[in-house]
């Protein structure tokens, strides 16, 4: 896995998982790989995979249950999309209409471009 300097590699991660829970690879109510287990594949520090893990059960994403491992929540889909619809609002759209302002392009231009 290549990460990026600007977010922290725990939030990377996440990222990964909520991907592959979009693409249905984890599906809702799925067990997801032990955390040393995704720690080998995405050869980083297990302590880091299982901060990722943590954030993703704050966010309702993931549950633990005791002696059998993590699972994709039930709603977990929805809440992801949720999760990256925010992200895309407040970091890539700002950015993106700043661009528009510095190029002096209009929202006509967008779309007439874009169909």
């Amino acid at each position: 896995m290549d990460f990026k300097n600007q977010k922290a590699i725990y939030l990377q991660i996440a990222e990964r998982i909520m991907d592959q829970i979009l693409s249905g690879q984890y599906p809702e109510g799925g067990k997801l790989p032990s955390v040393r287990e995704y720690a080998a594949e995405v050869e980083v520090n297990v302590n880091t995979v299982a901060r990722s893990f943590e954030w993703l059960q704050n966010q309702d994403v993931v549950v633990t249950r005791r002696g059998l491992g993590n699972f994709v929540n039930d709603g977990a889909r929805q809440i992801v999309l949720g999760l990256r619809k925010r992200e895309f609002f407040d970091e890539q759209v700002p950015e993106f209409f700043r661009t528009m302002k510095t190029l002096g392009v209009t929202l006509n231009e967008i779309v007439s471009y874009s169909v």
